[in-house]
């Protein structure tokens, strides 16, 4: 599954240059690293309590809009549903598609906007363009 979701963001952003944002990390970092690998990926993590110096400590309920600049991508693995309306915000502020992969069975906390299940291979998570 995670190759999946893996292989889904890489088709999305193809050859062109792009800075991407892991937003509340934790310490699964598997995505990170194959798409921190390719040469024209740009990537942060960011985390409220960050597990080392790769990830930046940022509050998504108050983010520091600066670190965001320029993000073309942002994805979320397994967010508290008290921090997805956040990350809708911010993708909305910056102009970012928004990926969440929420736990197995657990209905997303978007408030009114609406994302799209997509369903890659045997990945299952939800879009925002």
């Amino acid at each position: 599954m995670w190759d999946d979701f893996t292989e889904y963001i890489l088709n999305e952003v193809g050859d062109e240059d792009v800075k991407i944002a892991e937003i509340a990390v934790g310490k699964f970092d598997k995505i990170a690293e194959t798409l921190s690998s390719k040469d024209n990926i740009t990537l942060i993590k960011t985390d409220i309590l960050p597990k080392d110096s790769s990830v930046l400590k940022d509050d998504i309920t108050n983010p520091n809009m600066e670190l965001y600049e320029d993000v073309d991508l942002i994805y979320s693995i397994r967010p508290p549903s008290e921090l997805q309306p956040y990350l809708v915000k911010l993708a909305c502020e910056i102009d970012s598609q928004l990926i969440i992969k929420p736990l197995t069975n657990e209905d997303l906390n978007t408030g009114k906007v609406n994302m799209k299940l997509k369903n890659y291979n045997r990945a299952s998570f939800y879009i925002l363009k």
